[in-house]
């Protein structure tokens, strides 16, 4: 059975849709708000998330976006809204199903086991990716730990998710562009996340960008992550050709 994340405003609804998934041996949280959505991903490993559009502190479309840039859970929507020009956007902004108000329980079930499968699906057809090591940062995507100089890192998902991209690809400049669309999910996006997040992470590495060690921005073009010449068993690596 799944752990469902219920993000819906209305009392009634929610209750339904709480005693609806209990019912059928899922592990159920439910919130209220965008914000305390947000909260919960971060916090909690879910299996699929289920979202109402119209939340009293942020818009669901609004929330879609910000939930993608922390977590790859699959979004189902739940809304009545049922523009066709809006289900569309909200499919390319990340959602993986939509459900329009009314709909019986035995149609979310429907639903909701299609997303599981193709959910477990692609994981299970993913290979087991190695350890990365990187000087002195060892990086392991299938545990989803790191450590520095054998000490353990502590990364949110987003950060991890970030290092290990850039890990994977050593003393190669990564364009903004390519960060957004693999480590982000998103075909466009504002640089300010990607700086704040690298500002998060460099502060975790020991480092800033004005005295970088792993962590490089080169200015209009991109990102790379490479050894320090201290690092143990660092070699100098050769700047990619243009």
């Amino acid at each position: 059975m799944a752990s469902v994340l219920v993000v819906e405003d209305d009392q009634f609804v929610r209750s339904a849709l709480i005693r609806h998934l209990s019912e059928a041996s899922h592990t159920v949280r439910s919130v209220g708000t965008a914000l305390e959505a947000l909260r919960e991903v971060a916090h909690f490993r879910f299996d699929v998330v289920i979202l109402d559009l119209g939340l009293p502190d942020l818009d669901g479309g609004e929330a879609l976006k910000m939930l993608r840039s922390i977590t790859d859970v699959p979004v189902i929507i739940a809304t009545a809204r049922d523009d066709e020009s809006e289900i569309v956007r909200l499919l390319n902004d990340g959602a993986d199903d939509y459900l329009t108000k009314p709909f019986s329980v035995e149609h979310l079930s429907a639903r909701m086991a299609a997303v599981l499968r193709r959910s477990r699906a692609a994981g299970a057809e993913a290979p087991p990716p190695g350890v990365l090591r990187v000087g002195g940062l060892s990086i392991d995507p299938l545990r989803r730990t790191a450590e520095l100089d054998g000490s353990g890192l502590d990364l949110t998902r987003r950060e991890f998710d970030l290092l290990a991209f850039l890990a994977g690809r050593p003393g190669v400049v990564v364009a903004r562009k390519e960060l957004l669309a693999e480590v982000w999910q998103q075909s466009y996006g504002d640089d300010q996340t990607i700086d704040v997040h690298l500002s998060w992470l460099r502060r975790k590495l020991g480092e800033t960008a004005a005295r970088p060690r792993y962590l490089h921005t080169l200015r209009g073009v991109g990102v790379k992550l490479q050894p320090p010449p201290d690092a143990p068993g660092a070699a100098p690596l050769a700047e990619p050709s243009a």
